[in-house]
């Protein structure tokens, strides 16, 4: 059987994380979370990095150990058996699988502001086209992802560049609706730093995976922080809050009002790149999740089909694009981005939970660890389970419903493969 194909470095999986934390969050909810938080924007995101860095020092320690697709899947097996390994799996692949359709719908609600074209119809457009590129291969895909991270990043630099020349004209302090607001506005915006815990599922196509992937983690986490916050600042100081809460195209809208008409069709395109991108990174992501669960025999032997002249995982792709188009009928992007972040958050408390356990039971000296210990016990992994669980219960009761359907469902998909195929094997 063919396997993937270990052709990818630090810079590489780096710029691919960079590429799908920048995408989503600055071009397609900094207007609905402005709203939210009001000129205290940057403390929303400041916010939401912090989450990002407890959990992402857990997931750099755990990829050292465990370098494999199966990425939570393996973590939380190790650590906690079977049943909890696979929740985490089947949460992220659906994490995955309904944020690439959040994003989807971001890229055509630009597409429609610039050309007018149906939204679910370009939305599905994109998805197909994500799926043709992750079927030709990682190389291509990885190619095409760098690409639009570069392309993504230069429209990031214009908005700071238009916002500079504003800077200090708002109260940066100012709450739209008090701390509440804040918080509700970090918890969207943690839609905005999903991917970077997506590149440990490209551990078996990456090359000294367990170096270069905590590298990447860690570097990635503070790339973005730093271009967010400014854009943030930026935002806010160009054009009320207000207005940018009402906006579909907020970044493009901060353009045309500074720069003129021109510059909206200009950060419209590169929004387009940029929503492009996240939505074919989180798919990828997705996909090697599925391929890592079935190398672990819990899902079908089918998705472990692996084309011998792309080595892509074919079959795992079809099935995570045919399911990104049925989410598509939720059409509530709000809906969708926070539906994802409840995955997320579940996901996040288990791995950081992970470590605290594996550091106990099967504590080892090689590879990184998270730094900063009272005894056995790691300290960041430990906040890492409690900003996971407070970020959660700050979902709303709507959400932590339709989140609660969700690990239902996995439930009964799991039993019926368990009732199938009652055998289950375990490779760390």
């Amino acid at each position: 059987m063919a396997t993937l194909e270990r052709s990818l470095g630090l810079w590489e999986v780096t710029l691919m994380s960079v590429g799908v934390i920048l995408g989503a969050g600055v071009y397609v909810l900094i207007g609905k979370a402005a709203g939210l938080s009001g000129n205290a924007l940057w403390l929303s995101f400041v916010l939401a990095a912090a989450v990002a860095s407890l959990t992402g020092l857990s997931y750099a320690e755990l990829a050292s150990r465990f370098p494999k697709a199966g990425a939570e899947y393996v973590y939380v097996h190790h650590s906690f058996g079977e049943t909890l390994a696979w929740m985490s799996g089947w949460l992220i692949i659906a994490g995955g699988i309904i944020g690439g359709t959040a994003v989807a719908m971001g890229f055509a609600n630009y597409f429609f502001a610039l050309f007018g074209t149906p939204v679910a119809i370009t939305a599905v457009a994109a998805l197909i086209a994500c799926g043709v590129i992750l079927l030709v291969g990682i190389k291509e895909t990885a190619f095409f992802t760098i690409l639009f991270t570069v392309i993504e990043v230069i429209g990031l630099v214009i908005i700071i560049f238009i916002g500079l020349p504003y800077i200090g004209s708002v109260n940066y302090l100012e709450l739209a609706h008090g701390v509440k607001g804040a918080i509700e506005a970090g918890v969207l915006i943690f839609f905005s730093y999903i991917g970077f815990e997506s590149i440990t599922r490209l551990a078996e196509e990456t090359r000294e995976a367990e170096k270069n992937i905590p590298r990447a983690i860690i570097l990635s986490i503070a790339i973005t922080t730093v271009i967010y916050i400014l854009v943030g600042i930026a935002a806010v100081s160009a054009v009320p809050w207000q207005e940018l809460a009402e906006t579909e195209a907020p970044l493009a809208f901060i353009a045309e009002r500074v720069l003129g008409e021109k510059s909206f069709l200009v950060l419209s395109l590169i929004a387009l790149f940029s929503t492009f991108n996240t939505v074919l990174v989180m798919l990828l992501s997705a996909s090697r999740m599925v391929y890592g669960i079935a190398e672990q025999k819990t899902l079908p032997r089918l998705f472990l089909s692996v084309s011998k002249r792309t080595r892509t995982p074919w079959a795992a792709i079809f099935a995570v694009i045919i399911l990104s188009m049925a989410f598509l009928l939720i059409r509530n992007l709000e809906v969708i981005a926070n539906l994802t972040n409840f995955t997320i958050f579940v996901v996040f408390i288990m791995v950081n939970a992970s470590v605290i356990y594996l550091r106990y039971k099967e504590p080892i000296e090689t590879g990184f660890h998270v730094p900063l210990s009272i005894g056995k016990m790691p300290v960041i992994p430990l906040l890492g389970v409690i900003v996971s669980l407070f970020m959660l219960v700050n979902l709303s009761v709507d959400i932590l419903l339709l989140g609660a359907v969700l690990i239902a469902v996995g439930m009964v998909v799991r039993t019926l493969l368990v009732r199938k195929n009652p055998v289950r094997s375990f490779k760390p």
